[in-house]
Parts: structure tokens; sequence; C-alpha cells
């Protein structure tokens, strides 16, 4: 018999507020600790770091969504019945239920995927880029980078990997483009 596999959990100061209702909190009273490990302190550039830390809001919707940057404005390129949060500050949308469901593992990855795409648009990158498919998108696919190298580092398989970076609106053609993209095996 194989050995039993232990679960992977996010870095022990890493600690999700669940019991929240609707609403605009700051980063840390949704994500307590978050600043205190290694892989947000790693995430691109210092200066950039603090902008994140300082003024990033965490907005947790009634809908059943994951995680996203609320968008300065609706992007043009984005399916018609997609009805965004939009901010003109940094704000990181999140469902309630992912908030509330989720395992602590895929809480933190999707938070540190998304403060990687803050900074980029920090520093003037394009989030939603139409020229590029969504599994080819640059700014993306560094932040599933960041994602996954932490996943990796605390032990994460691919099994989870791939569980972890399916999404509902990515065909099985491109979603084994996007797991070649990562170095992640398709099976």
């Amino acid at each position: 018999m194989p050995p039993a596999r232990k679960s992977v959990e996010p870095p022990a100061e890493f600690g999700i507020q669940r019991d929240l209702l609707p609403g605009r909190y700051p980063l840390l009273k949704v994500f307590p600790g978050l600043d205190r490990i290694k892989a947000f302190r790693a995430l691109p550039g210092k200066e950039e770091e603090r902008e994140v830390l300082t003024r990033t809001q965490i907005e947790v919707v009634p809908e059943d969504v994951w995680m996203y940057v609320a968008p300065h404005r609706v992007p043009s390129n984005r399916r018609a019945r997609w009805r965004p949060v939009v901010s003109a500050e940094d704000c990181v949308v999140v469902g309630h239920s992912h908030l509330v469901e989720s395992p602590p593992l895929v809480v933190y990855l999707d938070i540190l995927h998304e403060l990687c795409h803050v900074i980029q648009r920090f520093n003037g990158r394009e989030l939603w880029d139409p020229e590029y498919a969504y599994v080819d998108r640059p700014t993306e696919l560094e932040a599933y980078e960041v994602a996954i190298r932490e996943a990796r580092r605390l032990g994460a398989q691919d099994t989870f990997l791939r569980d972890y970076l399916r999404v509902e609106w990515v065909s099985e053609r491109d979603f084994r483009r996007l797991l070649r993209h990562l170095s992640v095996a398709a099976s």
C-alpha cells in the first residue's frame, strides 16, 4: 500500500478571516499574517510591495466567483455577461463562498496570484490584453508561476496543481497548453 500523502497547507503565519460579511476590507484584515510570509515579500518589486500592503482592499461579494483584480473600467474584450466590480482603487474581489468554503491552500495561492496582478497593473501592464488568449497572456502566466512555485515549495504535487489551474472558461485544449506553459504534467 502506498504511503498516505500529507495534506499541503499554506504557511502557518497565513490566516483567513472567514466570518466576514460582503463588504470592503483592508488586505490584512481578510488575510492576517500575509505580510510576514516569504512568498508575499518575494512578489516582484520592493516599493510595489509596500504599495500593495498599504493600498489594496479586499471586496467580499455575495456572487459565486473566485478572485480577480477589480478593473478600473470594464475591459472591452470581456464576455458580455460578466459584470465585474469596478474600482478606481486597488481591490481584489473575492466571492463570499470562495472565502468561506475553499481549502486554505487554494485561497492562499489565489491571493498571491491576484496580488501579482495588482503589482503588474501598478507597473503599467495590461491585465486583460486582448492580443492574447487567457492561457498565453504574459501577465497570467507570470501570476500563475508565482502561485505554482509557492505550491511546489510547500509540497503540492502536479495532481493538485492540475485541479488548481482548471477554470471553467478555458477549453480542454487551452488547459493543456496552460499546463505546458507552467511545466505541470498533464496526467
